[in-house]
């Protein structure tokens, strides 16, 4: 994994528990079940080793894990949002939920019917 270049310009390895950590912390009595986390967290990690760098911003791996979050749950989203883009009033919260009110919410899309992987069905 490449290492991370924090805001204050310090660097540290990646490490998974921290970033596994924060995902929880934001999924906190949350409906969402451990494999899809997984994956979530896989996908992240794959996404930082598919750019080939040795370095990578902190700032990309928040901006991954708010895209991520977005998929699972609004809740966890704005959690995540509102400590890492460090809100200052609430008309930054609106705006964040307006544009999630837009969006088809998480645990609708994962009880519809996959239409086109399951062949067992006539």
């Amino acid at each position: 994994m490449p290492r991370v270049i924090k805001a204050n310009g310090s660097r540290e390895p990646f490490r998974e528990e921290k970033l596994r950590a924060g995902i929880l912390r934001s999924l906190e009595k949350r409906p969402v079940g451990s494999d899809r986390i997984e994956a979530a967290i896989n996908r992240i990690k794959k996404k930082l080793l598919a750019r080939g760098e040795r370095e990578v911003s902190s700032r990309l791996i928040g901006e991954s894990v708010m895209q991520e979050l977005s998929g699972l749950d609004h809740v966890a989203y704005v959690r995540f949002a509102s400590v890492y883009r460090s809100f200052e009033d609430v008309n930054e919260f609106r705006e964040v939920i307006d544009r999630l009110e837009k969006q088809p919410n998480p645990d609708e899309k994962k009880d519809q019917p996959d239409l086109f992987g399951d062949d067992s069905e006539p």
